[in-house]
């Protein structure tokens, strides 16, 4: 495996499972270090329609890091230290409404963060490996996700006859463990569509990278407070993903396609920053 730090050998990444490159041809192993520790695992590299493409296992091959421990900020900087400047983030979520039950496709607008212990930043103060220190830098976030990636991803699952239901709140809560029946009435009872346990801080730390990032949320089961039964298992999740995982990857490949060339992005996402001097170079 290679160890690439600044070639740009890719332009688009997506954060999700083994699934989403298992059926591309000629995929490279690449493995990339960052200052924040390693990733979830290396990057593996591919092609589609022309397009460059670093999909990165979220919870590593064999899904052995949970919610709460996965190193989201080398996650991100790994994706952009290869190029990458558009990001799509498949996630498996529950549905916070009845109508939102499993097998629902939601391309989220809006993000509530309720997780306790996880680094949401890059700009925490402390010194990186090579003495820099980074500055205090605040982001907005009010609209968190990209709006061009959200329009590709929208036409690309209207175009596989898969309507999507355009916009909501995801709320991520920490897990691993799944929501009491109480915390999900609450999180129904403000509005908020969906709930899942990765969404956050992904969107964050993409931002203070200047990266597009879209959200595609699978609903794979009604939460604890949509529905009347024992509640939701993991074996349940496990099997409404699978049984919509290849439909999820023809959705994610047009949508990889249907993004704009780097040099075309002209989205708020690319002036996050606004000028500001973050206090280290961005990969």
């Amino acid at each position: 495996m290679a160890n690439a730090e600044t070639a740009r050998v890719a332009e688009i990444g997506v954060i999700g499972g083994s699934g989403f490159y298992s059926l591309l041809e000629d995929v490279t192993e690449v493995r990339v270090d960052t200052p924040y520790g390693p990733p979830s695992d290396s990057l593996f590299l591919g092609e589609i329609a022309g397009r460059r493409v670093a999909f990165l296992p979220r919870h590593g091959r064999g899904h052995h890091l949970p919610p709460h421990r996965i190193n989201y900020r080398a996650n991100l900087w790994a994706l952009r230290s290869v190029g990458v400047r558009q990001v799509l983030g498949p996630c498996a979520v529950g549905g916070l409404r009845p109508e939102y039950g499993p097998g629902t496709l939601l391309v989220p607008d809006q993000l509530v963060d309720r997780t306790k212990a996880r680094v949401t930043t890059y700009f925490d103060g402390l010194p990186l490996p090579d003495g820099t220190v980074p500055n205090v830098v605040h982001v907005s976030l009010a609209d968190p996700y990209c709006p061009v990636g959200r329009a590709a991803a929208l036409k690309a699952a209207r175009g596989r006859d898969w309507e999507p239901v355009d916009g909501g709140t995801l709320v991520v809560v920490e897990g691993p463990r799944f929501s009491t029946r109480a915390e999900s009435l609450w999180h129904q009872a403000q509005g908020w569509s969906v709930v899942g346990m990765t969404g956050h801080p992904e969107a964050a730390l993409a931002r203070e990278l200047e990266l597009c990032y879209t959200s595609l949320t699978l609903v794979t089961d009604l939460d604890a407070g949509a529905e009347t039964g024992e509640g939701v298992s993991h074996d349940e999740v496990l099997r409404v993903f699978a049984a919509n995982v290849d439909r999820l990857r023809g959705v994610l490949f047009d949508a990889v396609a249907a993004l704009p060339a780097d040099e075309d992005r002209d989205c708020l996402c690319t002036k996050a920053l606004g000028g500001m001097d973050p206090g280290f170079e961005l990969p």
